[in-house]
């Protein structure tokens, strides 16, 4: 993992000495994605690589809960307009428990500690209300046409003039107001309203909000920021960052953190980032829900931060967890391996992921007799030795089968079969191979089911397109299923003879 080398020696250097603080953040305006979880775990793997290194490191997650609301999310009922433009603390929840921001941000939380993230929260809210804010407001308000001069320098665009790095909380609502003048001493601005009329307020009790572009590197000062990943959207040349760096050194005299972009989390074949709002995000909390902790961290870290990823929930999922089984089998003690095995308990075990989904299946989703049926094949030892790992990754499967899996993947035995619905030449097909059955021994492999299958060619005059066709009708009442001599080898041999003569 050298990009994780390269940030941590890179921030080591920068900080020989004390703790080092690693910052994610987020705004609580709509269900978290899975490309917010890709922010935190990056957070995570730096931690623990200072961690490794003998230096003292915490991560701390932001939450930007005094936002205004800008619109409604799709899933969101639409009375909920009314809210728009209030912080995001003081919007009712959907359904009224809480409020909106902890309706969406404690799911993700719930979803940062089911993956092993262990992060401090601070909530924005929390922060300006107890007077967190007041140097940087009272430093920004200073400098108001230094910032603004900074702004647009870096930013290549104009501002206007009644511009101010403020916005002010009037009747419940946020609103971006002509700054007139500050009283250090009561703690408290005054500005005009919309109609011109001056009106005075509090900075010090949350009243008062610094502007996004001032509040980001406003908090990295406050907080002591060292280093913090971000979406490439805010890397961009003249974007937040780039203000952010210049507001922080020349405003509050302080340092910008070490920047880790990284590029989005995209569905596979989308060439369009998620959006929470939009309804596009596949959401932070069903990834957790179906995908093992160790296989999202292993998703998110394999690859550097500037490489885009693509995630394909149906598909994709196999090739995943076999490509994380079988590194954690040649190389366990590699970096990428112990960072995504880190904070929880393992899930994945030996068996491959196609072999235990069909196997659970064939099992009727019975774990303990999906362990039985492992017992029978070429990972009877894993099954043995592993118990335990199975039945916790047999959990995540039975997810994944009833919230993604493609159709051709999904199976059940049939439960009822008629006689009437095969034809002469495939009830001898079917006769035929339960007769070979019947002679071989009851730990017959799929190999060798599979050799005889194709040996009845001849014998009953059927292709071996229609003796799978027909095979796979009999047993699951689909044309195809999963590998069909494997498949014979693992079901009850009573009930494959039984179904194999077109009884019941």
């Amino acid at each position: 993992m050298k990009w994780l080398n390269k940030i941590a020696d890179e921030v080591i250097t920068r900080h020989p000495k004390g703790e080092i603080l690693v910052s994610s953040g987020a705004s609580p305006s709509g269900s978290y994605h899975i490309g917010h979880l890709r922010e935190i775990i990056i957070c995570d793997a730096i931690k623990r690589e200072l961690q490794n290194r003998d230096r003292q490191a915490k991560h701390l997650h932001y939450v930007d809960d005094l936002d205004g609301l800008r619109k409604t999310p799709v899933d969101i009922p639409a009375e909920h307009e009314k809210y728009l433009g209030q912080s995001l603390c003081d919007i009712p929840a959907p359904g009224g428990k809480g409020s909106y921001a902890d309706y969406f941000f404690d799911s993700f939380l719930r979803s940062a500690k089911a993956l092993g993230v262990d992060m401090e929260v601070i909530r924005s809210h929390e922060k300006y209300r107890a007077g967190f804010f007041t140097d940087a407001i009272e430093k920004s308000l200073a400098k108001a046409l230094e910032a603004k001069k900074i702004l647009e320098t870096v930013s290549g665009r104009k501002l206007g003039k009644e511009w101010s790095p403020i916005q002010v909380n009037e009747g419940g609502y946020l609103k971006k107001r002509a700054f007139q003048s500050i009283d250090t001493n009561a703690k408290t601005i005054t500005y005009f309203d919309k109609d011109g009329a001056k009106k005075t307020t509090s900075y010090q009790k949350g009243e008062v909000k610094l502007d996004w572009r001032i509040d980001w590197p406003a908090r990295w000062w406050l907080l002591g920021v060292d280093v913090e990943p971000f979406g490439r959207d805010h890397a961009s040349a003249g974007g937040s960052y780039d203000t952010g760096e210049a507001l922080v050194r020349e405003i509050f005299g302080g340092q910008a953190p070490l920047p880790v972009p990284y590029d989005f989390v995209n569905r596979a074949g989308d060439t369009k980032k998620m959006s929470a709002s939009q309804g596009t995000g596949l959401s932070a909390a069903e990834v957790v829900d179906v995908l093992p902790p160790e296989i999202v961290r292993f998703f998110m870290l394999r690859f550097p931060p500037e490489k885009r990823l693509y995630f394909d929930s149906e598909k994709g999922v196999a090739q995943l967890i076999d490509d994380f089984a079988e590194l954690m089998q040649k190389e366990p003690d590699s970096k990428v391996i112990s960072l995504s095995q880190a904070g929880s308990a393992p899930v994945i075990s030996s068996v491959p992921f196609s072999h235990l989904v069909g196997s659970y299946q064939a099992s009727l989703r019975d774990s303990e007799k999906t362990i039985e049926v492992i017992k029978r094949t070429e990972h009877a030892d894993v099954a043995g030795a592993q118990a335990g790992i199975i039945k916790k990754e047999l959990a995540y499967i039975d997810n994944w089968l009833d919230k993604w899996a493609p159709e051709d993947i999904k199976f059940e035995l049939r439960k009822k079969i008629n006689k009437d619905d095969f034809s002469a030449k495939q009830q001898k097909f079917l006769k035929a191979l339960a007769e070979k059955i019947a002679a071989v021994p009851a730990n017959a492999d799929g190999d060798w089911f599979h050799k005889t299958i194709y040996d009845l060619k001849d014998t009953v005059g059927m292709e071996p397109k229609a003796m799978f066709e027909t095979l796979y009708r009999a047993l699951i009442g689909k044309t195809s299923g999963p590998r069909a001599g494997w498949f014979l080898s693992i079901l009850p041999r009573d009930w494959l003879m039984k179904r194999l003569k077109l009884e019941g």
